[in-house]
């Protein structure tokens, strides 16, 4: 072999040292990145993991006092009903003042008090929204106690 030969064979043989050293280094820069992502991946699916079971028990709470509003909005309704069939009366504490001793009237107006329409209604739609406030706060508080309070 003559010298050229050898240089050219020694020199292709560094260059190809060189080469696999190079690539070598890339791979384990790859390797390091791969490993990086792999636990910001795994990271990623326990984070979505923990968000799914909060969208679910958050659902679940939306359904339990939705139900109970709506429950609560029926018996409501109900009661109004009945109210108005006479199968149930409304009664309400009033002191209605003693007119004076009048003879010739004695019993004229002996009859039960009665709430006015108006009255009544007002009453109804004060109690609806009352109901709506508690549930809505009971909501609230769970809400409270299950995502704020963790």
């Amino acid at each position: 072999m003559k010298l050229s030969e050898t240089i050219v064979s020694v020199g292709i043989i560094l260059a190809m040292t060189l080469c696999v050293a190079w690539q070598g280094n890339r791979i384990d820069k790859l390797k390091i990145s791969n490993a990086e992502l792999t636990s910001q991946l795994s990271q990623q699916v326990e984070i979505n993991k923990d968000y799914e079971k909060r969208i679910n028990s958050l659902h679940e709470l939306d359904t339990k006092h939705t139900t109970e509003l709506t429950n609560a909005k029926a018996e409501i309704d109900k009661l109004r009903i009945d109210v108005s069939n006479g199968t149930k009366r409304l009664r309400v504490k009033a002191e209605c003042p003693k007119p004076e001793a009048n003879t010739a009237e004695s019993g004229s107006n002996e009859s039960s008090a009665r709430l006015s329409e108006a009255a009544e209604q007002d009453y109804w739609r004060l109690r609806e929204m009352m109901t709506e406030n508690e549930k809505q706060t009971l909501y609230l508080q769970d809400y409270i106690r299950t995502e704020c309070l963790k």
